[in-house]
Order: C-alpha cells, then sequence, then structure tokens
C-alpha cells in the first residue's frame, strides 16, 4: 500500500491548505477548487487531507456507505435497521476525465429491469465517494454534463439515477475537491459557482521555501514509510483537531451583526445571486469552529470572503477570478464605521484556547521542520493571490498611428497600404505598438456544415449522448441510452415463439435499441489574423481586434479549442496553437502589434499545417477557419514566381479541397473597395461576412437571415 505525503509536510501554500480543511471541519461549505499552474503540490494536497479525516461507521455489506446509526431509507441495498456497524477509513475516490456518465453516476441493468421489474443497479463513483472525499483532477476538461451531474450530486446531497421510468436514488455527500490549470481553459461561470470555495496556488518565488520543499520531497521519495513517521505526531495533530472542531461546529454561533457584515460584502462586490452570502456565512462559522471559537469575528468573515467570493464576483469577459482586498478592507472599515457595536468578549475559549493550544483560524499545522514533531505550526491569514494574468479589456483605443495616405495600387492585384515596409522592421513600414480591443458584442453563430460526432459542445450539429432522439439503433458497446419504443418493437415479434405465458415481455439482448440523438458539438476555431500595415493603416485594429475578441468570446461560450495565427511582414506565426483556454488566446490578441506587408499565403499554409497535425491528434473534431482580413496580399515577390494574390489564391483552394469550412471576415473599408476578401471566400469555399454583419444584433445580419428563411436555396 502506497504511504501518502502528510499534509503537515506540505511547505506554504496556506490558502489550499486552510481551505481543505475547513471542507473537513464542515463538509457543508461545498468543496473546493484549486487553480493553478502545474507541478504545484495541488494533487499531492488533496490525497493528503483525504487521511486526516475522521474514520466513519458504515452499515456491514452496504455498497453505498450507510451510516448504522440513521440508515438512508431509499438506500438501493436497504431498508437497513438501526444498529451497530463496521468503522472504516474515509475514502478518497479519483474520478478519472475520460469517465462516462454510468461509470460516475452508476448503471442500471435494462434488460432485467424490462423482463423481471428488478432495479438491478451497479453503484458509480458517486456512491464509493459518500462520506468521503471525490478527487477530480483537471475537471475544465470534463464533459459539461458529466460536471453538471457531480455538481447537482454534490448540492443536493444524493444521486438519481434515471433510466426510462426505472429510477434509483441514493444517498451521495462528500467532500467535493476539483483541481484545474487554468492555461488549459476555463469553467463556466455556472459551473464555478458550484464550488464553495476557491484557491489560486503558485510555486513560490522564494529560495529557502523552494530548497524545503524539493528537500521534503526528495526524503519522501528516498524512504515514504520513515518520512511518515517523523510527521506522524503532526498529522496525530491535526486529525484530532479536525475532530474538535467538527465537535464544535454546531455550538457557533452566527449573529445578526455577522450576516451584516457578509451581505454588505457580497453586496460591495456584486455578486449574483444569494449562493455567495450561504457559503461565506458557513465558511465564518467554520473558520470560528477552527479557531476554538463559539462566535464568528469580523476576521472570520474576511477569511470567509477571500475563500469564497474571487469566482463570484461579476467581471468582465476573460477576467481570471480574484478579490481586491483593499476593497474587501474598506467595505469592512464603513460597516464599522456604520455599526460600530464591539464584537462580543471571546469568552473563556480565547483565540489561544483552542482545542490543541493553537491560536487564530488559520493555523494549519502544514510546515514545521523535518522532524520536529512539537505540534502544528501557526500560520499567516492567508491572502487571495492577485490574477497573474494581465488585464485584458481594452476599451474603445484608437491605433497609435497616423493615416499615411490613401491605398496605392498594386501590381499584382493586392493594394500596399502607407506604412508597409519590405519585411515589416524599420521606418514607417517597421512594427506598430499593439492597440486595444473595442467593446467586446455578441456575434452570430457561426458552425461547421454537415453532421459532426466530435466532443460535446454548443456549435454545429452533431451525433451525441445528449439533444433530441432522431432514431434508434443497435448498442455499439454498453448500452446507455435505451429508445423504449423500438426495443418494444424489437422484442414483440419473437414473444410467441418464446413461450410467453404471463403478462410480462419477454427481452433479450438482440432486442435492445439505444437511442440515436442529435445535439451539438465544439469545434477547433482556428483565428488566421491579418496583422499587416494595410489593417492598421486606418485606424482600423481597434475593432478588428473587438471583433476577434467577440468571437473567441463565442468560442468560450461554445465549449470549442482555439488556436491563433498571425501573419505580417515576411511569414506568417503560430502566436497560440490549438488550446482549451480561450483567455490565453485573448492575452495573445491583446499584445498583438501590426505593421509591414501581408503575406496572406503564408497565412493560409500556416493554417493548413496547423490542421493536418490536430487532424492526427483529435479526428473526430471538426475545424472551423476563420480567417480576419481585407484580401489584400502584398509580399516580396519571389523572381520568377507568382503574384501574392495569385499565391494565396492557391493556397484557400488548397484548403477549400481538404474540406474545412471557411468563414472571411471582411475587414475592407473606405469609399473605394476592391472585394478582395470576398474573392478569398470564394477560393476557400466559405461564407464571407462584414464587421457589421458578425454582430447578432446588426439590421443586416437580420435581413440576410429573413431572406434565407424565405429562399432556402439563398441560404444552402
Amino acid at each position: 500500500m502506497t504511504t501518502t505525503y502528510p499534509f503537515s509536510a506540505i511547505v506554504g501554500m496556506d490558502g489550499l491548505r486552510l481551505a481543505l480543511l475547513l471542507n473537513a471541519v464542515s463538509p457543508a461549505v461545498g468543496g473546493v477548487l484549486v487553480r493553478g499552474e502545474k507541478g504545484t503540490a495541488k494533487s499531492t494536497a488533496v490525497r493528503a487531507i483525504a487521511a486526516l479525516l475522521p474514520e466513519v461507521d458504515v452499515v456491514a455489506g452496504c455498497r453505498f456507505s450507510c451510516d448504522p446509526a440513521a440508515p438512508d431509507p431509499s438506500c438501493p441495498d436497504g431498508p437497513h435497521e438501526p444498529g451497530t456497524g463496521e468503522a472504516r477509513p474515509a475514502r478518497m475516490v479519483e474520478l478519472p476525465v475520460g469517465a462516462s456518465e454510468d461509470r460516475l453516476v452508476g448503471a442500471l441493468d435494462i434488460e432485467r429491469a424490462l423482463s423481471d421489474g428488478v432495479k438491478a443497479f451497479e453503484p458509480g463513483l458517486l456512491a464509493d465517494a459518500h462520506r468521503g472525499v471525490l478527487y477530480v483532477d483537471e475537471v475544465n476538461l470534463l464533459h459539461d454534463h458529466l460536471i453538471d451531474l457531480l455538481l447537482d450530486a454534490a448540492a443536493m446531497g444524493a444521486s438519481y439515477v434515471e433510466r426510462e421510468g426505472v429510477s434509483v436514488r441514493h444517498a451521495a455527500r462528500f467532500l467535493l475537491v476539483g483541481t484545474m490549470n487554468p492555461e488549459e481553459g476555463e469553467l463556466r461561470p455556472q459551473l464555478l459557482d458550484r464550488f464553495g470555495l476557491t484557491v489560486e496556488v503558485a510555486a513560490s518565488r522564494d529560495t529557502g521555501e523552494r530548497v524545503e520543499v524539493v528537500r521534503r520531497r526528495l526524503a519522501y521519495d528516498e524512504d515514504p514509510e520513515g518520512f511518515a513517521a517523523r510527521w506522524a505526531a503532526d498529522e496525530e495533530a491535526l486529525r484530532e483537531r479536525i475532530a474538535a472542531a467538527r465537535a464544535l461546529l454546531p455550538r457557533v454561533g452566527l449573529g445578526d451583526r455577522a450576516l451584516r457584515q457578509i451581505a454588505a460584502v457580497c453586496a460591495g462586490f456584486e455578486v449574483d445571486g444569494m449562493r455567495a452570502d450561504i457559503v461565506t456565512a458557513r465558511t465564518a462559522t467554520a473558520l470560528a469552529a477552527w479557531a476554538g471559537r463559539t462566535d464568528v469575528r469580523t476576521e472570520d468573515v474576511r477569511g470567509a470572503a477571500l475563500l469564497s467570493l474571487p469566482h463570484r464576483r461579476r467581471r468582465a469577459p476573460f477576467d481570471a477570478p480574484g478579490l481586491d482586498e483593499d476593497k474587501l478592507d474598506e467595505i469592512l472599515r464603513r460597516f464599522e464605521e456604520d455599526d460600530p457595536e464591539p464584537d462580543p468578549d471571546p469568552g473563556p475559549e480565547g483565540p489561544g484556547d483552542g482545542p490543541d493550544g493553537s491560536d487564530g483560524p488559520d493555523d494549519t499545522g502544514g510546515g514545521p521542520q523535518e522532524g520536529a514533531g512539537d505540534g502544528a505550526r501557526e500560520q499567516t491569514p492567508p491572502t487571495a493571490p492577485e490574477p497573474s494574468v494581465p488585464d485584458q479589456r481594452g476599451g474603445e483605443h484608437e491605433a497609435a498611428e497616423r493615416e499615411d495616405g490613401s491605398a496605392r495600387a498594386d501590381r499584382d492585384g493586392g493594394a500596399a497600404d502607407p506604412g508597409e515596409g519590405d519585411g515589416g522592421t524599420g521606418g514607417a513600414g517597421g512594427e506598430r505598438p499593439a492597440v486595444g480591443a473595442a467593446e467586446p458584442f455578441r456575434t452570430r453563430r457561426l458552425d461547421v456544415p454537415g453532421l459532426g460526432e466530435g466532443a460535446a459542445g454548443r456549435r454545429s450539429r452533431a451525433r451525441s449522448a445528449h439533444g433530441r432522439t432522431t432514431g434508434a439503433r443497435r448498442p455499439r458497446g454498453t448500452l446507455s441510452a435505451l429508445h423504449l419504443t423500438a426495443t418494444v418493437r424489437a422484442a414483440a415479434p419473437h414473444q410467441r415463439t418464446r413461450g410467453r405465458s404471463g403478462p410480462g415481455l419477454l427481452v433479450r439482448r438482440d432486442d435492445l435499441r439505444e437511442a440515436v440523438r442529435e445535439g451539438r458539438e465544439g469545434n477547433l476555431v482556428l483565428f488566421v489574423v491579418d496583422a499587416s500595415g494595410s489593417m492598421a493603416a486606418r485606424k482600423r485594429m481597434s475593432a478588428i481586434k473587438g471583433a476577434v475578441l467577440s468571437l473567441l468570446l463565442d468560442a468560450y461560450q461554445r465549449r470549442d479549442k482555439v488556436g491563433l495565427i498571425t501573419f505580417r511582414g515576411a511569414d506568417a506565426e503560430l502566436a497560440l496553437p490549438p488550446t482549451s483556454s480561450v483567455d490565453a488566446a485573448a492575452v495573445r490578441l491583446e499584445r498583438l502589434p501590426t505593421g509591414g506587408r501581408t503575406p496572406l499565403a503564408a497565412g493560409l499554409l500556416k493554417a493548413r499545417e496547423v490542421l493536418r497535425v490536430e487532424r492526427l491528434r483529435d479526428p473526430a473534431r471538426r475545424p472551423l477557419l476563420v480567417v480576419v482580413t481585407d484580401g489584400r496580399a502584398t509580399e516580396a515577390r519571389r523572381s520568377g514566381g507568382p503574384a501574392p494574390v495569385e499565391r494565396a489564391g492557391r493556397a484557400a483552394r488548397m484548403l477549400a479541397g481538404d474540406g474545412v469550412a471557411s468563414v472571411v471576415v471582411d475587414c475592407e473599408s473606405g469609399p473605394v473597395r476592391l472585394g478582395l476578401a470576398g474573392a478569398l471566400a470564394g477560393e476557400l469555399r466559405g461564407t464571407r461576412v462584414t464587421l457589421d454583419e458578425l454582430r447578432a444584433d446588426s439590421v443586416t445580419a437580420l435581413v440576410r437571415d429573413v431572406r434565407n428563411v424565405s429562399n432556402p436555396r439563398r441560404a444552402a
């Protein structure tokens, strides 16, 4: 059996350790979401906390871990008579990213349910985690419907399994812990809100602390049992303190003054709904119990807000979760001025009279030196780190460069704007500073034609496990969604030959049919953005960036992967490889400089290469190419080679031959327009939209949609 790394031996990470301990004291807090870069001991801390949880008494033989003192009346293995049970350690169950719905919630034997009327139920991971810890690593990579099921069970304390009129319910109360790397994509705000607490973790930049981390890890890897033995006294002290805080929790009083403080803080940060107030109240109560007190104080409210509000505050798109501590202190200070009533006296159990002699709610006991063995070390109150992602909202900035004159005709069919130079360096054609993006807007839905079978999402039509039923077929592997009518039709002709004599329907496995459903899939949206001088000369780059940012926001909401290619000067660059982190794409876009010639062909060829590689990695995910350009192509012509516009046309035809769905966002403006973006869309066999038509609420787009409805051939 593998020896778990001791929780007390974790260096630093005050906020993470405190959040885990508070959930251990009060599971009603609602779990914790741990956000942080890779290699920051997120998984180590989660696995270590499970070893500190008190043992649980369970009914002998019950697969659902019923409490013998109060057995679940709806337990599928019940009914159980109250009585004595057997003690076992609290479990820690890990949910793998690739888990199916049946593995999570359990599965019914549909064949036995139809033929015998028996609820033959195989428990899932939610049943295994009851009264323990459910750990979801990379929770942001789970399918949305699995996250919904998981969080619903965590909120209700029960899991419901429904299969064509046959239902099973069982208790599912657990400490939910999710970890994620924001670089790999964010959770939807609705799902973020369902986690009780959130903490940001990052590797320490302190040399001494990093040295201590490495020293302890090497010592553990060399002798896990010996290392754990050296920390056994600290582990036992924490275990006893958790048990004492749990026992004290029902006696902690949350007075009206503390409730008003919590309401003032939540209102001050403009959080949506009331869940934030409830979670903050529960967390403040747990903090008081952890400190060994029976009253909730201002410091408890402040500490609770730092953990419960960062992911709930109202913020602009692509802003990372975070909380302004200065604003929090100002809100609490104003409250003290308006309501100067002092906190009640602490009574006999003061700050230094906790169950283990500690003083302060933040004594998590994690970080004494090796072999210390003198109890848990005091911790300073945790602070929620400010997000390191720079501000991504540029506002309505104008390009810094001045218009240098009207466009001149290009001898190769393109048009060179003032400021375009050879290679995009130096002089007027040199690199120009990045401009901010205009305010994003709601865009039209751009989708891939046809019917796909990619990952679940919200963009293009696809066969999926969730959606409207369009037909039935024989099961491919494990039956997941029974089509009852088709199953009855398949079994009905054989009832006489099977010797049916009673009212029951004789069903065999060959009769089973599963539902074929149509829903939506997520796509790979690859942006190819023209950052040349022709785009910047008329001060359009701010609006163009705003449009791309709007498309990125749409991709985030539709659960797409995104990639970003830019072309300017002499070549194209893959600014962001395809990823689920739309935030990262927004950051790269915001910093994008402009200037130089327009190597359109290079941008299209780079896109073709990226899509070829991604097709090998994930063949089921269909791509959508979004080219943001005015259609001009002005690059240094090779001796005897084709003109830039002709090279761009060849590259576009190659992409069309690969079957890539394309949209060209036409950024051309001014009284004289060459229509080159429209010609490019024709070569790509794609769709051309203007910046105005991209808006979902634009008059032009509305007229076009109405015309398409009245004329289906035009829409096709």
